[in-house]
């Protein structure tokens, strides 16, 4: 679960990780697999989070190329640690989970548009809904029954899904 792009707010949600683990590890996955996506749990306004802190994590979404993003705001947990650290605004937060969320919107369409002419493997969840092996939402045609593993060329997108013929 990465959280966050910046070292010293990782280093205060207690993570065995800094940011340049993550991009090494995107970048070495990604040397074996280039077709990987990755997605990514974000936190927006993490106390003592100041623009510069929260601009690492932004821009740690381009950095590592992630797919999808779960970014939400922070909310403190009476009687853990960071309930007792100094709160970001809770406008300043709200206004930075909402710049998060977009980004990882555009980071959406960024990978569904590097999809589109691809031939991928899917499982058909439900009729006209299935996933790729990299999590992608794919439109699929309805005729193809649920538990199928259907080969489906991805032909666009509207933006939250591929499209398939």
């Amino acid at each position: 679960s990465l959280q966050a792009g910046d070292d010293m707010i990782l280093k205060r949600m207690k993570r065995r990780h800094l940011r340049g683990d993550a991009l090494a590890l995107v970048e070495n996955v990604r040397r074996v697999r280039p077709d990987t996506a990755f997605g990514a749990d974000l936190i927006a306004g993490f106390p003592t989070e100041d623009e510069a802190a929260f601009e690492n994590t932004l821009a740690l979404v381009r950095e590592a190329g992630l797919s999808f993003v779960h970014a939400f705001p922070f909310s403190p947990r009476p009687e853990t640690p960071a309930a007792r650290m100094p709160q970001v605004d809770k406008t300043v937060v709200r206004e930075r989970a909402a710049r998060l969320r977009a980004e990882g919107d555009a980071a959406l369409v960024r990978h569904l548009a590097s999809r589109v002419g691809t031939t991928v493997s899917a499982l058909v969840e439900k009729p006209g809904t299935a996933r790729a092996e990299d999590f992608t939402e794919i439109v699929v045609p309805m005729d193809l029954p649920a538990g199928e593993i259907a080969r489906v060329t991805l032909t666009g997108h509207d933006g939250k899904r591929a499209l398939a013929a």
